[in-house]
């Protein structure tokens, strides 16, 4: 059941239950009242027809018993009369010969006024009434004589008595009220603690560091979305932690990976630079040759300044795209026919096997990648002339062009990370002319932003295969 029915019900019940319950104590109070009123002691509020038609009834009874001579019959109707709280006197020829109840002190003066009547009719004494009724057969007289005390149930008592029931109903209410609340409070917060008691459990947890933690919760309520936010909360926040320590790492690395790389050239420059100061190129050649080598380390930290000034401008999401509709396969042999000559100079041999295919994306960033792999393939082959085949084909929504040597590959624990900021496969980066380690992140980088991406697998008897994919440019209807 969710929070809101719960509330639904516990507020009706707040109403419902107490009203019901002060009803019933009412109900009860009053049939109590009613009965004293109807069946207590003495007679009610109409007293005078109450009490003649008792007395009617009783003294029926009575002169049938006299008159049969039979007069333990009489105690046939002394239910009766203790229920009226009346008492009867019978003489028989001026003799008692019967009694019943209790008397009174008014008793003899109401006998003695009945006389003054001839002993017929209804006498009364302040709350005292007497019936007196003669009765004569052929050999006897009988007198009798019929009493009864007034209820003192008055206005005054009902007054008390409907205070009494309206105070109990009142501490019924009170008590009703105050024990449905509980209840229902209970009823309410049961269902609201136990998730709270996990949601604060979780939040300990993730403020511990724990960002594996996930709760558990199988409630289907108000709280059953807040844990499944929670949870994804939880696994976002994980997700962006690692990737801070990834960017952590990256930036540690970077720095020292500048600092690695342009020690090397800056130290030559510095060597070669009091080289000539000191006179130690004497020779117009010699000085010659040292300006060349400073010309050429300068060009390599400005060619490095700038591939980091590019890596920068995309990861900050600066540098602009113009992504067209082109064709991939026209761009690689093109890229190819302009620069085999010259990778050929350099021990790469370039063979490719292209098979039309249109894609959207932006024809520098596509050269760029494509330049980086072939870059790298020459930096780090392992033979006097290597080769590299380039094949295009497609996959089931993207267009997969790949590029293949038969260099020395990589670790297979370097796969993950060739694409990241300044890594190399070697990590004692021995030979930092083979590359800053930012060109395989640039190319990553330009592949993301175009909706693509790049991948690398070792080719089994060696060699590196990069796969770059983007998506299929399905072809404008007319």
């Amino acid at each position: 059941m969710t929070i809101k029915k719960r509330l639904f019900w516990s507020n009706l019940m707040m109403i419902l239950v107490p009203v019901l319950i002060s009803a019933l104590i009412a109900l009860c109070c009053l049939g109590g009242v009613w009965y004293a009123v109807a069946h207590g002691s003495g007679l009610g509020f109409e007293d005078s027809e109450d009490f003649f038609q008792a007395t009617s009834v009783i003294s029926e009874g009575v002169e049938k018993a006299v008159l049969s001579g039979e007069e333990e019959n009489l105690n046939a109707l002394s239910s009766l009369m203790d229920r009226s709280a009346m008492s009867v006197l019978v003489y028989t020829d001026g003799v008692e010969s019967y009694a019943y109840g209790e008397a009174a002190a008014e008793d003899e003066a109401l006998c003695s006024a009945a006389a003054a009547l001839q002993n017929e009719g209804i006498i009364s004494s302040g709350d005292r009434s007497m019936y007196a009724h003669t009765i004569t057969d052929k050999t006897h007289t009988y007198l009798i004589y019929l009493f009864s005390t007034r209820s003192n149930l008055s206005h005054g008592t009902l007054k008390v008595a409907l205070a009494m029931v309206t105070l109990v109903l009142l501490f019924t209410v009170l008590c009703s009220v105050l024990f449905t609340n509980r209840f229902l409070t209970k009823f309410v917060l049961q269902k609201i603690e136990q998730p709270l008691d996990i949601l604060t459990n979780g939040v300990t947890q993730i403020r511990d560091g724990n960002l594996d933690y996930r709760l558990e919760y199988a409630g289907q309520d108000e709280f059953t979305p807040v844990c499944a936010a929670f949870n994804e909360m939880a696994q976002r926040l994980k997700f962006s932690v690692e990737k801070t320590q990834k960017q952590e790492n990256s930036r540690k690395e970077l720095l020292a990976g500048i600092s690695h790389d342009l020690r090397s050239p800056l130290t030559s420059i510095q060597a070669y630079v009091e080289g000539l100061l000191d006179g130690v190129a004497k020779t117009p050649e010699t000085q010659q040759k040292y300006l060349y080598t400073i010309k050429t380390k300068a060009e390599d930290i400005q060619r490095m300044v700038a591939q980091l000034f590019l890596f920068s401008k995309m990861d900050m999401d600066e540098y602009p795209t113009h992504p067209e509709r082109m064709r991939l396969d026209e761009l690689t042999a093109q890229l190819v026919e302009e620069t085999a000559a010259q990778y050929e100079e350099k021990g790469l041999s370039i063979a490719t096997q292209l098979c039309p295919a249109e894609v959207n994306a932006d024809p520098a960033e596509l050269r760029r990648v494509l330049t980086n792999v072939l870059d790298n393939s020459v930096k780090y082959k392992n033979k006097p002339h290597a080769s590299m085949s380039i094949t295009l084909c497609r996959e089931e929504k993207a267009w997969r062009l790949t590029l293949t040597d038969d260099g020395p590959g990589v670790p297979p624990e370097a796969l993950p990370r060739l694409f990241d900021v300044f890594y190399r496969s070697d990590p004692a980066r021995q030979n930092p002319d083979r590359g800053s380690g930012l060109g395989l992140a640039i190319a990553a980088k330009a592949m993301a932003r175009m909706g693509g991406s790049i991948a690398a697998e070792n080719v089994a008897g060696g060699g590196l295969s990069v796969l770059l994919r983007l998506p299929v440019e399905e072809p404008e209807n007319e």
